[in-house]
């Protein structure tokens, strides 16, 4: 079984470039998508607050017999958590679900852009986890530039990683350039598509997408493995997610075989622009604040 290659952040911190989302995989699926994850190779487990399934991660990879060490645990503070004090105790509420004392990724799940001091209070309170040793790194996810700008103003230290939409047809280039000018690498969610089956107005999926097609073809693989391959190769983590054990381990097969500038370029190619999840900017606590429950 191939190892993932392995991330360095900006702090020296190394995470496995591939992780499994649990992203609106239900609690009672939760421990089962895990522990296949993990048989099929995942050392990195990317879960949040607001998934409410934190609990059933922690308890898949304590039953897995691997490590805690060997195991990257990413979680994410739900804007309903943000504020400096709010923020310490939605780390409090994460490690006890998840069973662990350390996290080794805690981000900020979006920004709030019309209360962004308690945006830059909750990016405080990380700092603090930070220099406390009780997370390993830090960052943020579904920021756009204006917000990474605004950060950086304020902040001590640089996000580790920027969870955003990227995809065939999402690319977010400027988003990624600003990143990496900073140092802050790209972290994709929503890898294959998943959540946007539109191009040019037809219910057409990225799975199903002729250029992506040929090239799986060309390496004897699948869609998928094409796009995972296309994050990996460009620099990017990717989080797939899935709760089928054979389409688990089928995303992780991507470590042997390489595609080519050509291939990478008709993949860029595709972008379409249109953004499948939220607006960052129309994201509001009227609109998407909910109570994280207590451990």
């Amino acid at each position: 079984m191939a190892d993932t290659p392995l991330s360095t952040l900006n702090n020296g911190v190394e995470m496995p470039v591939l992780g499994f989302g649990v992203f609106q995989t239900p609690p009672e699926e939760t421990r089962s998508a895990v522990d296949a994850a993990l048989r099929a190779g995942y050392r990195h487990i990317d879960t949040a607050a607001a998934y409410g399934n934190e609990r059933e991660v922690g308890e898949a990879i304590a039953n897995s017999g691997i490590g805690r060490p060997e195991v990257f645990i990413e979680t994410k503070i739900w804007i309903s958590d943000y504020g400096y004090d709010q923020t310490l105790h939605g780390f409090d509420k994460s490690a006890r679900k998840l069973g662990v004392d350390q996290i080794d990724l805690l981000i900020l799940h979006q920004a709030l852009p019309t209360e962004f001091d308690r945006t830059l209070q909750a990016y405080r309170a990380l700092e603090t986890l930070l220099a406390d040793g009780k997370v390993r790194a830090i960052g943020v996810s579904n920021f756009m530039v204006d917000h990474l700008t605004a950060l950086l103003d304020q902040a001590t230290v640089i996000p580790a990683v920027n969870q955003i939409e990227v995809h065939p047809y999402f690319t977010q280039h400027e988003v990624q350039a600003f990143g990496a000018r900073q140092g802050i690498l790209t972290q994709a969610w929503s890898p294959i598509g998943g959540i946007t089956f539109y191009r040019d107005g037809e219910h057409t999926s990225t799975l199903q997408d002729p250029v992506i097609r040929e090239i799986a073809q060309a390496h004897g693989k699948t869609p998928a493995q094409v796009m995972l391959r296309w994050h990996v190769q460009q620099g990017r983590s990717a989080i797939p997610k899935s709760t089928k054990p054979a389409r688990i381990a089928e995303n992780f097969d991507i470590f042997d075989f390489e595609l080519t500038d050509a291939q990478l370029d008709a993949i860029d190619g595709l972008d379409t622009g249109r953004r499948g999840g939220p607006e960052p900017a129309d994201i509001t606590l009227a609109n998407f604040g909910r109570p994280i429950p207590e451990a």
